[in-house]
């Protein structure tokens, strides 16, 4: 027997298959936008993904059109430079300030940090593969030597200073130690400072030890002074024992690459014993001078004066004597310059008397930098989009800044020895061309009346860039050749590039 459905359950049935038919169109349609979000995200997610990826923080520059230029990588950290679009899309123009640099590595720990800084003035560069398996010994051996040393000269010297008389009261022998112990380890801090200075010892070691020399003077002349203010011994001494004492190291540490220079052969050793020499038998006769001349009480003041010309003069003379076959930075500016205007390299006794001692390597005053980082060499994205173009096959980029007046030379980080010279002869040629064509606008305005100021236009610096690039092609190769006949060593480290790489796009 047959039951006749009821009106209830057909309505049941119709409410299910309308249902149904929803899902599956929900389905469907889900498919599709799920398709469409997976083959062509939208730009904002993918800034959103490389903001969790690359260290972004905040939100900042969570925006479609910024765009990554370029990574550089300094003493082992990233750094990513974005720039955003003057029109947004695929534009390629970008507006002006508007270049960001991003750290892709979080903070330093404190912890990590003071233990870099402490690294920095313990241990040399490159630490440990630039040292042999026998340094950490022979420097802990002798840490220890010199601790035990320091400490037994407090009370050496309290003790020589009592046995002279220096008072008869209890507290004063022990209050002038403490002053005299103050003073020479103010000294000491000072020298350990300098020697952070660490590479500069060998490659700018004439200005390096000129300015010693200098401050050797400096310190000698403070002392002079405690005689006019004694209650101002400590201060005075302390400063006084720093200068002397930061002029000993330069002395010492520029000492064995000179005696090197003057060696031929394997007689190093012999060169510096025999230096050493008649270093000491001359300080002997100046003491015995000193000493006939201070019996007729001469004038303190005029005395020091001509024995400190004579010190200086001294000192400047016996650096430019000095023939290094390296070129630093000095002599590489000298020989780059004048075979640019003559085409020939000096030779090295040349090369060496046209050296500037002055140019002391703190100065950061210099027309060419070598290794900036990219937002030194670049005042805009704009500015580096036009030149990367012509280095494509180089692994630097050089550029001309006007807003810093200088020249600068961006490395690549597959940058070698033989790059990195070249960098600096570009720059080098650069400058020259810059320099040429100011020289010629300027007589120009000159004949004209024009006394406006010189600013090279973009289009100006392409030129010059270009034409540069033409002449190191055609130059470079002649310049190494003649540099090698003359006697010249070039070495990239003698050169003192910055640390900063510029790092390849992940394609």
């Amino acid at each position: 027997m047959k039951l006749k459905p009821t009106s209830s359950n057909s309505t049941s049935q119709t409410m299910t298959a309308t249902t149904s038919k929803e899902a599956r169109l929900l389905v469907h349609e889900t498919l599709r936008i799920s398709a469409n979000l997976a083959s062509a995200p939208p730009p904002a997610a993918e800034l959103r993904l490389d903001e969790a990826s690359l260290g972004l923080v905040e939100g900042e520059f969570v925006n479609s059109s910024l765009r990554l230029i370029c990574f550089e990588e300094i003493d082992g950290r990233r750094w990513k430079y974005l720039a955003e679009n003057n029109n947004g899309g695929g534009s390629m123009h970008f507006k002006k300030g508007s270049m960001r640099a991003i750290c892709l590595q979080s903070p330093q720990a404190p912890a990590e940090e003071l233990m870099s800084f402490i690294r920095s003035y313990v241990v040399p560069e490159g630490f440990p593969d630039s040292v042999i398996p026998s340094y950490v010994p022979y420097m802990t051996w002798r840490a220890l030597k010199h601790f035990f040393g320091g400490a037994m000269s407090v009370f050496t010297t309290q003790t020589l200073l009592n046995s002279v008389g220096v008072s008869r009261n209890r507290a004063t022998p022990a209050a002038v130690a403490i002053n005299w112990i103050l003073k020479d380890g103010a000294g000491r801090v000072g020298k350990m400072l300098f020697s952070r200075q660490g590479k500069k010892f060998d490659y700018d070691l004439k200005q390096l030890r000129f300015s010693g020399d200098l401050l050797m003077e400096l310190g000698a002349a403070i002392e002079l002074a405690t005689a006019a203010v004694p209650h101002l011994f400590l201060p005075l001494a302390c400063a006084a024992n720093v200068a002397k004492n930061v002029g000993a190291v330069t002395s010492t540490s520029t000492r064995t690459p000179i005696y090197k220079a003057f060696a031929k052969g394997e007689n190093i050793g012999d060169v510096t014993a025999k230096g050493e020499c008649v270093g000491n038998v001359a300080d002997l006769l100046g003491t015995g001078m000193s000493i006939m001349i201070a019996k007729s009480n001469p004038s303190l003041v005029a005395t020091f004066s001509i024995l400190s010309c004579g010190y200086i003069l001294s000192s400047y003379r016996e650096v430019k004597s000095v023939v290094l076959h390296t070129l630093n930075r000095a002599r590489f500016t000298v020989a780059v310059e004048s075979f640019l205007k003559t085409g020939r390299v000096p030779t090295l006794q040349e090369g060496n008397v046209r050296e500037s001692i002055f140019n002391f390597p703190w100065v950061k005053d210099r027309p060419i930098v070598l290794g900036p980082r990219f937002k030194e060499a670049f005042q805009d994205v704009n500015s580096y989009l036009a030149v990367e173009p012509v280095f494509e096959k180089e692994r630097y980029v050089v550029t001309y800044n006007p807003s810093q007046g200088n020249v600068y030379a961006v490395l690549k980080d597959q940058a070698k020895s033989d790059d990195i010279l070249k960098a600096a002869f570009h720059a080098h040629v650069l400058l020259h061309i810059i320099r040429s064509s100011n020289d010629t606008k300027s007589s120009e305005k000159l004949a004209q009346n024009d006394h406006s100021v010189l600013m090279p236009t973009s289009a100006d610096l392409q030129a010059h860039v270009a034409e540069s690039y033409k002449m190191v092609l055609a130059l470079y190769g002649p310049f190494k050749s003649k540099a090698k006949e003359q006697g010249w060593v070039m070495l990239e480290s003698h050169l003192n590039p910055g640390r900063a790489r510029l790092c390849e796009l992940p394609r």
